[in-house]
């Protein structure tokens, strides 16, 4: 049975104290021995808790591009600069990652984040490695480069910069508007071929997006990103992503809509992942904000992976399966055709790899500042 109610109330953390934050709770992750849980003293003393703050470590890394061989992801190479994500979505498939350090999956994964600082230096030297070949390196697919801290840290604008100097291809998902200060690596770039970006913009509703992704800028402000990154000549594609059934799904057609007009050249769509802990901090957040949906949302998700609430079955894990699935990829098909947003954007160009000053790596970093 569907107990969201009692889960909500045992764990949840007082408003005021994870204001501006997507998760309810701050359990325990997987590999942590004991739960998390608040205690009485006691002593009946009011004392003040105070709100969740933004905790920013460093951390250097020994290599930062990832290879996976995925049948369901256009890449086979990634780059995630950060680990955690202040954007707070509580939907976030990133989010279980968190447990591996030992973290929280809540609260931990949106406010006890990971730099890696070496990034960029890491990058080009594995990029400058002898057997390294060129293909698209995409950005954002875990946690996004463009969240708040980036603002002060500049990792992901001096990995952009390693990126033209060797004339890489790279692929971009994000949701910040902090993209934009780096029209000016970005243009030139793709005027080359060599980039292309995804927007996501999971609601057109101010109130919705506040609610599951409190620290990404409201859904008006992403399809400007689009319009600037259009006007500047970077391919985008708007990404109807993920679809929260039961709650979003019908602003799917005006969102695309939207995307068109602001002038993406595509379109994609994905269906609510709930991948280990994400499953019960969505149920949590339903249950505290929209109540009245919780129930529809987990039954349609229920139906799309075999009767439980997430299956990673491959080729089905990122949009479900069944009469439901169906009917948002048809949906889409007809939305995207009549918008003319039904077309791939341009393949990134490999064949303009160059390994600058080979023989000379060092004097390489001297400028990525």
């Amino acid at each position: 049975m569907f107990h969201i109610g009692a889960m909500a109330q045992e764990h949840h953390i007082e408003i005021e104290r994870r204001r501006g934050r997507g998760a309810v709770s701050n359990r325990a992750g997987r590999f942590e021995a004991m739960q998390r849980e608040d205690s009485w003293d006691g002593w009946d003393i009011p004392e003040a808790r105070p709100r969740f703050a933004t905790e920013l470590r460093e951390e250097r890394a020994g290599r930062v591009i990832t290879r996976n061989t995925s049948p369901d992801v256009p890449f086979d190479r990634s780059l995630n600069i950060y680990r955690g994500c202040e954007h707070g979505c509580v939907y976030c498939f990133a989010r279980p990652t968190h447990a591996f350090l030992g973290l929280s999956p809540g609260l931990d994964f949106e406010t006890r984040l990971v730099a890696k600082v070496n990034a960029p230096e890491a990058l080009a030297r594995e990029l400058s490695a002898k057997g390294y070949r060129p293909a698209p390196l995409a950005i954002g697919t875990n946690t996004d480069p463009y969240q708040p801290c980036e603002r002060e840290a500049g990792l992901m604008r001096a990995c952009l910069k390693v990126l033209r100097d060797f004339r890489h291809p790279v692929a971009i998902v994000t949701k910040g508007t902090l993209i934009e200060r780096d029209l000016d690596i970005l243009g030139p770039m793709a005027a080359e071929g060599l980039v292309r970006v995804g927007i996501s913009v999971t609601t057109l509703r101010d109130d919705v997006a506040r609610s599951m992704e409190p620290r990404v800028p409201r859904p008006a402000r992403r399809l400007e990103v689009i319009r600037r990154l259009t006007q500047a000549g970077v391919p985008v594609r708007v990404m109807a992503a993920p679809i929260v059934p039961g709650l979003t799904d019908p602003e799917l057609e005006a969102i695309l809509a939207a995307g068109a007009e602001a002038g993406a050249r595509s379109a994609s769509w994905i269906m609510l992942r709930l991948p280990r802990e994400v499953s019960d901090l969505v149920q949590e957040w339903l249950a505290e904000d929209f109540p009245n949906a919780a129930g529809r949302v987990m039954a349609r998700l229920r139906e799309m992976h075999g009767g439980k609430d997430y299956a990673a079955d491959w080729h089905q894990r990122m949009r479900g399966s069944g009469p439901y699935a169906h009917l948002i990829a048809r949906r889409f098909d007809v939305a995207v055709r009549r918008l003319g947003l039904d077309r791939e954007l341009p393949e990134l160009r490999s064949d303009l790899f160059n390994v600058p000053g080979r023989g000379q790596q060092l004097d390489m970093f001297s400028d990525l500042s």
